[in-house]
């Protein structure tokens, strides 16, 4: 195949003038071939599928990304609301498609209705709504003080049940300057409550207040709720310290606990209601939720039923007397069922270029959301020999020429086969190999599948289109082999996990694929942290590094951090003060800082609460003083651990390129100058002036 780009070439392309690149810019819309920064607000992505009891209605919601070149105002991305009917002529038809943003989808008991969370424009909380599959408008249902979380109707639909926090108290003395709060110290934990549809005179009650209630399930009867719940509201005690109570719904007894043994998933009663399937890690130490469990009802005896099994499942549904599982094993992934012991009953045919990520069942209609590397998340439905897709979100990729994407496998230095997932220009590689970039994914509890892997931070398609190999690898830590292979990076921060991504580097140059002193990285939070420490530590194996919300010093992270039960609990193993503290300064980037010479890009949110701003600070002005290294440190100011608006993603995308097209290009040096701060945003944005405010549709 022969690929051609719109974007100026690879070697010294910002050196060119703004000018320059808003004319190459220009002409991109009816000329380019190849996936580009500017399409990403294009990509449509379908999610949060739910099917009616009778199998009759499937909804689920497609993301909208705001498009800043369009015209769009900034913001998150819109979502919009479809419904697919069953039937061999089914055909999604579109709900609901203004800015409201729509989320947790249940349809009613008989499936004429669709209940939804929005917060609309006269709405000042997060509110309950509904619509009839009938057709016609939206209709808000009730609204409480404070926004709603979880919730569930009866399946007469006379009551509603939902978790939130109790108003807090208005303070005067806020309007006259005194805005001091106390850190972790508000109280107000968020409860269960109960209240009558229909009824505008109705109050709310509290069902159950024995801790912190983040989501629960109704059981098909009506007569119980099992209920995740916290100790406090603490994200921390979130991650770690949740179990489940199974509540008696007319007294708000608790009937039984379910001591979970470590991380919580999603979880859901079975049809008779006298299990609970759940998704949980296996102990304390298990640093993910995807091994499935069954608990008994009445004594709350938890069953583990895949402990060893090499997989992570992310999603389940109880299907008759079985569990459905979603689980993926590697790369790839598949739909299995399993029997309440554990033992499997069938493995579902799926095709083999899809990854699947989550399921639904309606009176044996199953419709699931997948991607492939050719497609985003799009709405399929699985008989039992067969999968159907059934939507087509992003019609306009057919005329894009997207790469290649291939499993890349590879054993490192102790032996250990390690996987990951190769992106590279079509044709023979140049003399010397591609230049690569390493995107290294977070946690390190997650991991890559072969699917779509495009996107604002993650490069991509994008990437390749100017002349680049992506590597995505799956180093230890990563979720997807089994808890075993997840646990292998703990008790040893920046050790084997990264020599890993050095030995991938490696075995891709082995493989004359990619030029081995043109090589980038990057990623973000955990990914952030190998950025960094591939920057210092490393810095003779990596050209250039960007950094997005990433980990510079440990010990300060500790301190900073919201999850530092969660860190030593899964990662560290051990406290700070347990022998500690010169391991873990060791293992951070700003130990390392003046063997900096690789280049480096920090970008940081100003609100991020998981890993603060400040670490991006302190490695900054390490390097910064002790070397003479290119170092930039850009902040998004209202951005947490990640970045969420529009203008902010379309920011970091180009400057991700920017920096690596300035010091991979075949002339660079380690002493390259920088690139320009000014990224020339007021050119691209020039449409804005003509068309301000309006909204691109499906």
């Amino acid at each position: 195949m022969t690929k051609t780009t719109s974007r100026l070439p690879l070697k010294k392309v910002f050196k060119a003038s703004i000018i320059a690149a808003s004319l190459a810019f220009a002409g991109f819309a009816s000329a380019a071939e190849s996936f580009e920064i500017e399409h990403l607000p294009k990509v449509k992505h379908a999610g949060n599928i739910t099917v009616s009891a009778d199998g009759k209605h499937t909804a689920y919601t497609v993301s909208n990304p705001r498009d800043m070149l369009a015209g769009d105002k900034d913001g998150t991305a819109d979502t919009h609301l479809y419904v697919i009917g069953s039937g061999k002529n089914a055909k999604p038809i579109k709900f609901i498609g203004n800015k409201d943003g729509v989320s947790s989808l249940q349809f009613s008991a008989d499936g004429e209705t669709l209940f939804f969370k929005s917060k609309r424009e006269d709405d000042k909380m997060t509110s309950l709504y509904s619509i009839s599959m009938s057709g016609g408008e939206a209709i808000k249902r009730f609204e409480f003080e404070t926004s709603i979380g979880d919730y569930a109707v009866s399946e007469d639909g006379s009551t509603l049940y939902f978790v939130a926090r109790e108003k807090q108290k208005e303070d005067d003395l806020k309007k006259k300057g005194f805005k001091a709060y106390v850190y972790e110290e508000d109280q107000r934990l968020a409860s269960l409550w109960s209240v009558a549809l229909g009824d505008s005179e109705a109050k709310a009650t509290k069902l159950f207040e024995g801790g912190n209630v983040s989501n629960f399930d109704l059981s098909q009867d009506n007569k119980m709720i099992v209920a995740a719940v916290a100790p406090t509201n603490l994200i921390d005690d979130y991650y770690m310290q949740r179990d489940l109570h199974v509540i008696d719904v007319n007294s708000g007894d608790v009937i039984a606990t379910v001591d979970i043994p470590g991380k919580l998933g999603s979880f859901e009663f079975s049809e008779n209601g006298k299990h609970i399937g759940l998704l949980a890690g296996t102990d304390i130490h298990d640093s993910s939720n995807g091994v499935l469990m069954v608990a008994d009802t009445k004594s709350g005896k938890l069953t583990q039923l895949t402990p060893d099994a090499e997989q992570h499942i992310v999603d389940i549904d109880w299907m008759g007397k079985d569990i459905l599982a979603v689980a993926h094993r590697g790369v790839e992934s598949a739909v299995v069922l399993y029997e309440t012991d554990g033992d499997i009953k069938r493995t579902y045919k799926t095709p083999e270029d899809i990854v699947v990520r989550s399921a639904d069942i309606g009176k044996g209609e199953i419709r699931f959301i997948a991607d492939s590397p050719k497609h985003p998340r799009e709405v399929f439905e699985l008989t039992r020999s067969k999968a159907t897709k059934l939507t087509n979100n992003n019609t306009w990729l057919k005329d894009i020429e997207l790469a290649s994407q291939s499993t890349f496998s590879f054993k490192a230095r102790d032996g250990r086969t390690v996987e990951g997932l190769l992106m590279q220009p079509s044709g023979d590689a140049p003399a010397g190999g591609w230049p690569l970039i390493m995107a290294v994914h977070g946690g390190p509890e997650a991991h890559y599948s072969d699917g779509w892997l495009t996107g604002y931070s993650t490069a991509g398609q994008y990437a390749v289109a100017d002349g680049y190999a992506v590597y995505y690898p799956n180093y230890r830590g990563s979720t997807g082999r089994g808890v075993a292979f997840a646990k292998e990076h703990q008790n040893d921060y920046a050790g084997a996990e990264f020599n890993d991504l050095v030995d991938g580097v490696d075995a891709l140059a082995e493989a004359g694929v990619i030029n081995r002193d043109r090589v980038g990285i990057t990623g973000a939070s955990y990914g952030g942290y190998a950025s960094m420490w591939g920057a210092t530590a490393l810095s003779e194996h990596f050209a250039a590094s960007v950094a997005f919300v990433g980990i510079s010093n440990q010990v300060s992270k500790f301190g900073t951090s919201d999850i530092p039960n969660e860190m030593q609990l899964v990662h560290s193993l051990k406290w700070p003060w347990e022998d500690n503290w010169m391991n873990l300064l060791e293992r951070s980037p700003v130990f390392h800082a003046g063997k900096a010479k690789t280049p480096i890009l920090i970008l940081h949110g100003e609100e991020d609460t998981r890993v603060h701003p400040g670490q991006s600070m302190e490695l900054y002005r390490s390097i910064k003083v002790r070397t003479e290294t290119p170092v930039r440190l850009v902040f998004y100011p209202g951005e947490g651990h990640g970045n969420r608006k529009a203008a902010a993603q379309y920011d970091y995308a180009l400057r991700l390129m920017r920096w690596m097209d300035t010091y991979l290009s075949e002339d660079a040096t380690r002493t390259t100058p920088m690139p320009e701060f000014d990224l020339g945003m007021a050119d691209r944005l020039k449409k804005d002036d003509e068309s301000e405010g309006s909204s691109k549709d499906d």
